[in-house]
């Protein structure tokens, strides 16, 4: 069953339930209570049907609403817009109403921060000249006819089945970003200030530096000779180097690595605590961890890739120094779940080529890739394979070339499609943006060097993208059978983290080895190739590490 939903104010709003071809069935159901009416519908587990949940559903937890399915116009309209060719274009219901009416589709507009929300549903505008059930409906019933084809592109075997696939697994991804953004990430503020007071020291007044942190600044000032120096300007530092009789262009590590001079040293150290104190330090803290949780703003297929993003908070990089303040609740632990050498595996999938599957049959691919290969050396086997997928140059690609070639050609056949303006797609149909009119323009060494850089990008989105697939699959087929208590708290990439009680953690941790084996089977088929995750169940996240 299908049920479309349209909110209106005061947290009343409309139902109208559609059959397997998305016509109504049946009367429209008005209710001044939606919430109410969702959780009375939500007993029959329909497919709810609504234009961003991103607007809606957050509205829905707080009155303690949950739903199992739902299928999100929006993210659908962008994942078919990309697979014509159309990356980028508004994705709103007004946006698609207007494009069906041969008219200017406008901007969408961004849901209104939560502690702003003057309504329990941040619906759309209401100065608009359509019917919002009727557009729903229409939208529904249009992406359910056959996408369109962009007129340059390598031809991919893309079914419908996969494409409805992607669709639903972006639209569970969006339920699972609004219920881990509200839940949170278990954080230990006690935990956190000790980590950077060891490191930093003592919290420092507003608008200052740490003392450790300014102790290597006057440091570096100091044998640089430049009194007053703010080591956090790249234009300072570069004048004071020149100064020196040093020549540097940028403040990168390794640029200064190759420096012979003291004041290199206090240096890398003054920028790795510096982005300690500035990305995760205490004004981060007081901004974003709230009653004992870390509670970013998750947002599901954001990158066109199908990777995830956030609105703040960068929950998407929380880097191993503060990991330790990460620690479950007292009679919980933390199910920690990494998916190991995702791209590579995925590559052995999808080129089906023999000797790279043997490969991964083993725990570590790489080191398989090395006996076979590259008489045992894993370090020269790891480091080429990553050149062939992104686009490096090393001498380990000549070998990679004859000992895999399917998976070779897969990435080179990616890679020339791009070179020549056209377009790659996931194993779902996840779909590159289309070369602009005019993109390798230019005298000819230029047009050569955007050539070769769209190849680079082509080459790798085939792989990061279905890699992404194999991610949202997992992730929707865990989200709904984690067992009583198990909540999903974190979510980055190719790692997921599950807050259960002891009780249950194994039981946790066996749905997401099940999850990963099923979305194996559904995203990339009947492959030998194993997608391994490496799961650990802790009490700190710096334990899985």
């Amino acid at each position: 069953m299908r049920i479309v939903v349209v909110p209106a104010e005061r947290g009343a709003g409309t139902l109208q339930a559609l059959d397997d071809a998305g016509q109504p069935t049946g009367p429209q159901e008005h209710t001044d209570d939606l919430s109410a009416a969702i959780r009375q519908h939500e007993a029959d587990r329909p497919r709810w049907i609504w234009a961003d949940t991103a607007r809606i559903y957050p509205g829905l937890l707080k009155q303690g609403v949950t739903v199992q399915r739902a299928y999100d116009i929006g993210l659908a309209e962008a994942a078919l817009l990309g697979y014509a060719g159309r990356w980028g274009e508004p994705t709103g219901l007004a946006a698609i109403w207007a494009r069906a009416h041969g008219e200017e589709p406008p901007a969408d507009e961004q849901p209104t921060p939560e502690d702003d929300q003057p309504r329990l549903f941040d619906d759309e505008p209401t100065n608009r000249d359509f019917d919002p059930l009727e557009a729903t409906i229409a939208a529904y019933q249009a992406q359910r006819e056959p996408p369109a084809q962009p007129k340059a592109y390598e031809p991919t075997q893309v079914t419908r089945r996969q494409l409805d696939l992607m669709i639903a697994a972006d639209s569970a991804g969006a339920l699972a970003a609004a219920e881990m953004s509200r839940t949170g990430l278990p954080w230990r503020a006690d935990v956190h200030d000790q980590i950077l007071t060891e490191a930093l020291g003592p919290r420092p007044p507003a608008h200052g530096r740490p003392t450790k942190l300014q102790a290597l600044a006057d440091e570096v000032a100091a044998k640089l000779q430049t009194p007053r120096l703010n080591p956090d300007s790249a234009a300072e530092v570069i004048r004071a180097f020149h100064r020196a009789g040093l020549p540097l262009e940028t403040t990168r590590a390794w640029e200064l690595k190759r420096l012979d001079h003291p004041a290199v040293e206090p240096l890398l150290a003054y920028k790795s605590l510096a982005r300690l104190f500035t990305a995760n330090g205490w004004a981060w803290r007081d901004a974003w961890v709230k009653d004992g949780r870390f509670r970013p703003e998750y947002v599901a297929a954001a990158v066109v890739s199908g990777r995830w993003a956030t609105r703040g908070g960068g929950a998407l990089q929380i880097p191993k120094a503060v990991r330790a303040a990460v620690i479950a609740e007292p009679g919980h632990r933390l199910v920690v779940a990494d998916a190991q050498q995702l791209e590579p595996r995925v590559l052995a999938a999808l080129s089906r080529d023999d000797g790279m599957a043997k490969a991964a049959a083993h725990g570590d691919l790489y080191a398989a890739l090395a006996e076979q290969s590259f008489r045992g050396d894993r370090a020269q086997a790891k480091v080429g394979l990553l050149s062939a997928m992104y686009g490096g140059a090393t001498p380990a690609l000549a070998t990679l070339r004859r000992s895999y070639p399917a998976a070779l050609a897969l990435l080179e056949k990616a890679a020339t499609t791009g070179e020549s303006g056209g377009i790659v797609r996931s194993v779902l149909g996840r779909t590159c943006p289309a070369a602009r009119p005019g993109w390798d323009a230019g005298p000819e060494r230029q047009a050569m060097q955007k050539a070769r850089d769209r190849g680079r990008f082509t080459r790798n989105f085939v792989i990061q993208a279905s890699a992404a697939d194999w991610a949202a699959v997992l992730l929707a087929l865990l989200r709904t059978s984690l067992p009583d208590g198990a909540e999903l708290v974190f979510f980055q990439h190719d790692e997921v983290v599950v807050h259960a009680p002891t009780e249950q953690a194994q039981a946790a941790a066996d749905a997401v080895d099940q999850a990963a084996v099923q979305a194996t089977r559904l995203v990339l088929g009947d492959t030998p190739v194993r997608l391994l995750l490496s799961t650990a169940i802790v009490e700190s996240y710096a334990e899985a590490k």
